[in-house]
């Protein structure tokens, strides 16, 4: 391996350990607590050696967040079908949602979580595949409008806000321990998401009235 190539490995390995501890410190003490000396002692560094890898704690997080958006959109892609019923295809999409709460449980809370985040919005050049994700899935919806699956005058945006608010929800819940003794997430998030899909075959909704 040339020195230089060490050096890449060598920086590499330290900003994935600056991320990582940053990871924990963010999930463990929410975006606002968490500090930069924090972070460096938990990844063994210097405050001041975490310069050299991010310019201040929001970039950290841009860059957490750039990871958790393309799990979830590679996990998402994974279940792009073409079934013979459309809705099908849209209840999958969604159901990658709620399981990448479940796999990606620091990831998740991270990015749909902490209100103290910074907005994405700020950076939104920089996740241009979170666009896409959605398009795809409003993409998807169309195609149950064409199809006859969902009604005509359908909102696809208005239908996406209405399947994941509920899935979402369910999992916040859940990784908040939330839920009462007895209750299972994955029960109460496929019933939810079912009564969804149940009441967009009868009526077709709208961001507004």
């Amino acid at each position: 391996m040339s020195r230089q190539a060490r050096q890449l490995e060598y920086r590499e390995a330290n900003r994935r350990a600056i991320l990582d501890a940053a990871l924990e410190q963010f999930v463990a003490q929410g975006y606002g607590q968490a500090s930069l000396r924090g972070i460096a002692a938990r990844a063994g560094f210097s405050p001041a050696s975490i310069y050299a890898y991010f310019a201040s704690k929001d970039d950290i997080f841009f860059a957490l967040a750039e990871e958790g958006f393309r799990l979830l959109g590679a996990s998402s892609m994974a279940c792009t079908t073409t079934s013979p019923d459309p809705l099908d295809d849209v209840r999958a999409m969604i159901w990658r949602v709620y399981e990448f709460s479940k796999e990606q449980p620091e990831y998740f809370a991270l990015v749909f979580l902490d209100r103290h985040v910074p907005r994405i919005s700020r950076e939104y050049e920089g996740f241009a595949f979170i666009s896409e994700m959605k398009a795809r899935m409003l993409s998807q919806i169309q195609r149950c409008i064409v199809h006859g699956s969902l009604p005509p005058g359908t909102d696809p945006q208005a239908a996406m806000r209405l399947l994941s608010a509920p899935v979402l929800g369910i999992a916040a819940m859940r990784l908040s321990n939330r839920l009462g003794p007895g209750e299972d997430a994955d029960v109460l998030a496929r019933t939810a998401l079912d009564l969804v899909l149940t009441g967009l075959r009868h009526h077709a909704p709208a961001l507004h009235p």
